[in-house]
C-alpha cells in the first residue's frame, strides 16, 4: 500500500490539474428537472466514467428510467482490505435567476477573497466540488501504486429531483453495490476550519388530517354556537400535541429515543454555538422547543412533532361569515434513534379520533415515512474518520447530526444494509441552490487530502 505521506504530496501537485478537471465537469450544464438537459446529464456521465477509467477504475454509465448512473470499481489488492461504497450525484439545480448571477453559471471561474480562494460556478458545492475531491484521493493512490481499500463509486444524475430511480437500480444491482461502508459527502463542515462527520440523520413522517362536520359551509349567525366548528376543533387537537415543556405528549412517542452518550454531549457542549446569533439569524430570539434542552440538541437528536399547513373556511379579502364544513392541517413528525414512523402514525391518528367531539370525523392522507438513520456512535469507522480529520484539520472534528432528512441513505440502509459515513466539506455560505454558488478552494484541496487520509485509516 501506498505511503500516506506519498499520496498527500502528490494531492498537493496535482492541485492545478485538479482545477482544470472539476471546471470541464462543471461547465456542463447537468440540469436533472429539465428535459431539455438530458443530454447535457448524460455528457456530464460520461465524462466521470472517463475520467475514472483513466485512473485505473473498471467504469461504465448504466440506463435507468431517467438518467443514468456512474459505477466504477478498482480492488487494492491487498487480503481482507475493507470495501467501500463511495456515493455523489453529478446533477445540478438550474442557475435560475440568471439576471441574479455575477456571470455565466456554467462558466466556472476562481475569484479571491480576503478568506482566499473560491470556486463559484452552479454545482460547485453541490455536488461537483465535493464528489471530486474523492476522485482526487483516489486518484492520487492510484498514481502511487493503489487503493488502500476496495472502492465502488456510484455516481447518480437525479438527486436534486429526488432520486427516482435509484431505489429500483439499488435493488437490481444490490450484489454488486454491496459493501462494507458507505461514504457521502453531500454534508458541511461545521465552519471553514473544524470538520464534521455527520452520524445522525433524523427521520420523517409527513401526515394530512381533514376534520369535516355539517354537510355544508354554514352561516355563522344562524348557526354559530349550536354547530360545531371544525377549524376549532382542529386548533384544540393541535394545541394539545405539546405540553406547557414543550414536549409531545402523543402516547409512546418518545419510544425507541436515547439520551446522548455523555462524551458526545460535552462535546456538543463544548462547540462554540450561540443559539441567539442561530435564532437571530431568521428573525427569533427564544428556543421553543423541549425545556432544558440545548438548541443542537433539539435540532439534532431530538424529535419534533410540527404543523406544516392548514387550512379552512374563509381566508380571502375582507370577511365572510362562514363556519366552515372541514378543515385541514399538514403535520411532518422528525424522528430520531429507533422510533417507529409507522407507530407515531398510528399513534397521531388515535390522539386525532379520541378528541373528537360528537359530528366529526377524521381522514387522514398519507405522505410518507422513513426511519431515522444513525451511525453508532461506538463505530470503529467512525473512531477512525475522526483521527483522520484531526490529522488533516488540526480541530476535533465534530460529530454531529442533521436536523434534515437524506433519503437516498436510507435507501442504501434499507436495501443494501450498510451504515453511511457522512463526510463532506460544504459551508454554510456556499448558497447552494441559490445564484453564485461556490466551494471554498480550501475545501476541495483539504477535502481531498482529508479522503486520503480516511481511505488509509479505514483500512488500517
Amino acid at each position: 500500500m501506498p505511503a500516506l505521506e506519498a499520496v498527500l504530496s502528490r494531492v498537493d501537485a496535482n492541485m492545478d490539474d485538479a482545477l482544470k478537471r472539476l471546471f470541464s465537469l462543471l461547465a456542463i450544464p447537468s440540469i436533472s428537472t429539465d428535459p431539455a438537459y438530458a443530454p447535457d446529464c448524460l455528457r456530464a456521465a460520461n465524462l466521470l466514467r472517463d475520467d475514472l477509467e483513466s485512473v485505473g477504475f473498471d467504469a461504465a454509465v448504466r440506463p435507468t428510467a431517467g438518467h443514468p448512473m456512474v459505477v466504477a470499481r478498482a480492488k487494492s489488492g491487498a487480503s481482507g482490505a475493507p470495501h467501500v461504497l463511495f456515493y455523489g450525484h453529478y446533477d445540478v439545480q438550474p442557475a435560475d435567476p440568471l439576471d441574479l448571477w455575477e456571470t455565466e453559471p456554467f462558466a466556472p471561474r476562481l475569484d479571491t477573497t480576503p478568506a482566499g480562494k473560491r470556486i463559484v460556478a452552479r454545482g460547485a458545492a453541490d455536488d461537483k466540488g465535493q464528489l471530486m475531491t474523492f476522485i482526487e484521493a483516489c486518484r492520487a493512490y492510484l498514481a502511487e501504486g493503489g487503493l488502500p481499500c476496495d472502492v465502488t463509486v456510484l455516481l447518480e444524475g437525479e438527486e436534486e429531483t429526488g432520486s427516482p430511480s435509484l431505489p429500483a437500480f439499488l435493488d437490481a444491482n444490490k450484489e454488486e453495490l454491496r459493501a462494507d461502508l458507505m461514504l457521502v459527502c453531500d454534508t458541511n463542515m461545521w465552519n471553514r476550519d473544524t470538520p464534521m462527520v455527520t452520524a445522525m440523520l433524523r427521520g420523517l413522517a409527513l401526515e394530512e388530517v381533514t376534520i369535516r362536520a355539517a354537510s355544508r359551509d354554514l352561516h355563522s349567525g344562524l348557526f354559530g354556537g349550536a354547530a360545531v366548528n371544525p377549524i376549532q376543533v382542529l386548533a384544540k387537537i393541535i394545541a394539545g400535541l405539546r405540553d406547557d415543556k414543550g414536549a409531545i405528549t402523543l402516547p409512546g412517542f418518545y419510544d425507541g429515543v436515547a439520551e446522548l452518550p455523555e462524551d458526545v454531549a460535552e462535546q456538543w457542549r463544548a462547540i462554540p454555538f450561540k443559539p441567539a446569533d442561530f435564532l437571530g439569524a431568521v428573525g427569533l430570539s427564544q428556543p421553543a422547543g423541549e425545556a432544558g434542552r440545548g438548541v443542537l440538541e433539539q435540532i439534532w437528536s431530538r424529535p419534533a412533532c410540527d404543523v406544516n399547513g392548514i387550512s379552512g373556511g374563509y381566508a380571502g379579502a375582507g370577511s365572510k361569515t362562514v363556519l366552515p364544513a372541514r378543515a385541514s392541517a399538514k403535520f411532518s413528525f422528525r424522528l430520531v434513534g429507533k422510533q417507529d414512523p409507522e407507530k407515531v402514525l398510528e399513534s397521531f391518528r388515535a390522539y386525532v379520533r379520541k378528541a373528537l367531539p360528537p359530528d366529526c370525523r377524521a381522514e387522514f392522507t398519507r405522505h410518507g415515512a422513513s426511519p431515522a438513520l444513525q451511525l453508532p456512535f461506538s463505530s470503529e469507522a467512525l473512531s477512525r474518520a475522526r483521527r483522520a480529520l484531526l490529522a488533516e484539520w488540526g480541530k476535533e472534528p465534530i460529530i454531529g447530526g442533521s436536523g434534515g432528512s437524506i433519503p437516498i441513505v436510507g435507501d442504501f440502509k434499507r436495501l443494501l444494509g450498510m451504515d453511511a459515513l457522512m463526510i463532506g466539506f460544504g459551508l454554510d455560505d456556499d448558497r447552494i441552490h441559490s445564484p453564485n454558488e461556490k466551494y471554498e478552494m480550501s475545501s476541495f484541496h483539504k477535502g481531498a487530502r482529508s479522503w486520503a487520509r480516511v481511505l488509509d485509516a479505514l483500512a488500517n
